[in-house]
């Protein structure tokens, strides 16, 4: 085979109320999340691997386009592949079916499990546990936001005893339609640790500083700056270098620390921006 051995696990998922799809991954393999995640929004997900078939990402996407339910996008990426014996696919599509293939001729532990709204799968196992605890966790998680219920099934599967040669690489994909930044990208998180001794608990970090970033706090929860709250702020920005009028100074501070994707103006804060800056 000339393809790259991508030996992982990976849980391809969808939150059909929040219009989100994504994939979380784990390898023993260098940069796992250049190869297997693919998503886009109100279409589906899909997650490659195996001896894998980098096509089935963009390909499966495009099936999935035009309305082909998971089971169809399977079967035709496989029927079409003289290598299919080797590949491993899960998909989830755009009403949340799935559907996940293990080739006969994948290194064992090698297999998968299916869901509504999820498919785990993977190869080069310590046993099958690392596949039901994806599955398991997928479920338990229900209400949580998808990006966390994806990284705690990666922690999850890890425990259970994950890739039998060890870690390397992690990477998940989210994708909601303009739900990234600024409201111009589909890319919700797109975060990928390459080389780590410990990539799960590594990727579960770059995802603390993601959400504190990018996050969003509910408009109902932000609050109302008092003139004692304003004092505070102008004196805390003061204390910082940021001096001139409050509203100028305090974008001229988020920006520097990137959070100006959580403000808007000094009439109301939000809590995690007014948080960082007392931190500071």
């Amino acid at each position: 085979m000339g393809e790259p051995l991508v030996a992982t696990y990976s849980i391809a998922a969808c939150d059909l109320e929040a219009g989100r799809w994504g994939v979380a991954t784990q390898s023993k393999f260098l940069g796992v999340g250049s190869i297997v995640p693919w998503a886009e929004p109100g279409a589906g997900a899909v997650a490659t691997q195996a001896y894998a078939n980098p096509r089935y990402g963009p390909e499966g996407l495009a099936l999935l386009r035009q309305g082909a339910d998971a089971e169809t996008v399977v079967r035709t990426l496989t029927e079409a592949d003289q290598g299919r014996d080797h590949r491993q696919l899960g998909v989830v599509d755009a009403r949340g079916g799935s559907a996940t293939f293990t080739g006969p001729e994948c290194i064992v532990w090698a297999g998968g499990l299916t869901g509504p709204c999820f498919a785990a799968q993977g190869n080069i196992l310590v046993g099958e546990e690392t596949v039901a605890a994806l599955a398991g966790t997928f479920a338990a998680t229900a209400g949580k936001p998808l990006a966390e219920r994806l990284l705690e099934c990666l922690a999850a599967a890890q425990a259970a005893g994950g890739d039998r040669r060890g870690q390397q690489s992690a990477a998940i994909l989210v994708v909601e339609r303009d739900g990234g930044y600024a409201g111009l990208s589909d890319v919700l998180v797109d975060l990928r640790v390459d080389d780590h001794e410990q990539p799960v608990a590594e990727l579960s970090r770059l995802y603390r500083m993601h959400d504190l970033l990018f996050g969003k706090t509910p408009a109902d929860q932000w609050l109302e700056v008092d003139d004692e709250l304003r004092d505070e702020i102008a004196g805390r920005l003061s204390g910082l270098g940021y001096d001139g009028d409050p509203d100028e100074a305090f974008l001229a501070w988020s920006s520097t620390e990137n959070l100006e994707e959580r403000v808007d103006g000094l009439a109301r804060v939000d809590p995690v921006v007014l948080e960082e800056l007392r931190r500071a």
